[in-house]
């Protein structure tokens, strides 16, 4: 379904990718893992052009896009296929949860207000938000917030959910009812990349790993055999500090 090749991108001479390739099929549920700086996030931006890579090509179904000369209407048609939760929410402060979910709805993708308020409330319910639609981000707690975000992405139907770190920015008690919704969605069939940190996620829920270092892939595979057997050297120093050491054999 989504195709990445040769994905290069740099930051004031500073390589932060050095040409990534990701298969993502539907139904996929890819966990994207690596030390901070490895590239991860930048990886997730590229693809539906919160950056733009300096040189690569990006295959969406039939939709073949080469980095350099794609044009706006290539990257409108990626950016209606995709959708973002954010690490730290980003959320309207002015606004409630509904409306927060509605705007992109509206603003964007041109659904007519009643329609979006109903499209609003039921991803708000799948959420387990249905007593919060009137609540501002300032009354609701980081997990809420945070599910007020995934709501907003399911809502627009996306081919593909983009998950940054969505549990970095909470307090521990409450990761665990975020990781339950994105649990939820993979039982249903959402096509999902998450950068994350939640090794527990990664090993119960994902059906790939891609491990990451240095702006390029250094290892994927699935999850058994890649926390049970890692190939490569500096995979297993990752594992090593992450996983307890029972988990794994090397």
């Amino acid at each position: 379904m989504l195709e990445i090749k040769n994905i290069h991108k740099t930051f004031h001479k500073n390589e932060v990718l050095g040409g990534v390739n990701l298969k993502v099929e539907k139904g996929d549920v890819v966990v994207v893992l690596g030390p901070s700086g490895s590239g991860k996030t930048t990886l997730l931006r590229c693809i539906n052009f919160l950056e733009r890579a300096d040189r690569g090509e990006i295959i969406f179904d039939d939709l073949k896009v080469d980095i350099n000369g794609a044009t706006s209407g290539q990257i409108s048609n990626i950016r209606k296929r995709t959708a973002f939760v954010f690490q730290n929410y980003n959320l309207f402060h002015n606004k409630t949860a509904l409306e927060n979910v509605t705007e992109g709805l509206i603003i964007a993708r041109k659904v007519p207000k009643p329609q979006a308020i109903q499209t609003a409330k039921e991803a708000l319910n799948k959420v387990g938000l249905a007593d919060r639609y009137d609540y501002y981000p300032s009354m609701l707690s980081g997990g809420q917030q945070q599910r007020v975000g995934i709501a907003r992405a399911i809502a627009v139907n996306p081919d593909v959910i983009l998950f940054d770190e969505p549990t970095s920015a909470l307090d521990p008690e409450l990761i665990g009812e975020v990781l339950g919704v994105m649990k939820q969605l993979a039982r249903e069939g959402v096509t999902m990349v998450v950068v994350t940190h939640e090794m527990s996620f990664a090993q119960d829920v994902a059906n790939h790993i891609v491990f990451m270092d240095r702006g390029v892939v250094v290892e994927e595979g699935d999850p058994k055999t890649f926390f049970a057997h890692p190939k490569e050297e500096r995979t297993k120093q990752f594992l090593l500090r992450i996983v307890p050491s029972s988990d794994y054999t090397i």
